[in-house]
């Protein structure tokens, strides 16, 4: 019998660019994994970054739970930094345009696009 991988995985790893935490996501953002990714951009808070950039491009399914997760870490950081959101595709920048969170949220294809745009 072979194994197969984790229905429900998720891998969040934090990393810097510059003054900006880059929290990448990867697998599957639900009410089991988004705890892990609040606590991830809760880290990442710590640091005192000019921003938090989530990165979602590798997320393949994304939840109300992990939507929640990102509006409440815009909401605990206002001006203290800026926070964006890199998604692309129907399985996360879809759901967030739908539900109006990308009204709230700066929303970018790419992890270029939001560094450069923070740049600003």
């Amino acid at each position: 019998m072979t194994s197969q991988p984790d229905p429900a995985g998720c891998s969040v790893e934090e990393s810097r660019v510059g003054e900006v935490s880059v929290v990448a996501v990867t697998g599957t953002v639900d009410m089991l994994t988004a705890p892990k990714l609040e606590e991830a951009i809760t880290s990442a808070a710590k640091s005192s970054p000019s921003a938090i950039v989530v990165d979602m491009s590798a997320v393949e399914f994304l939840a109300s739970a992990g939507m929640g997760v990102l509006v409440a870490a815009r909401e605990q950081l206002g001006d203290t930094a800026r926070f964006s959101v890199v998604a692309d595709g129907p399985a996360t920048s879809r759901p967030l345009k739908l539900v109006g969170i990308a009204e709230v949220v700066d929303l970018y294809a790419t992890l270029d696009e939001a560094l450069a745009a923070l740049k600003t």
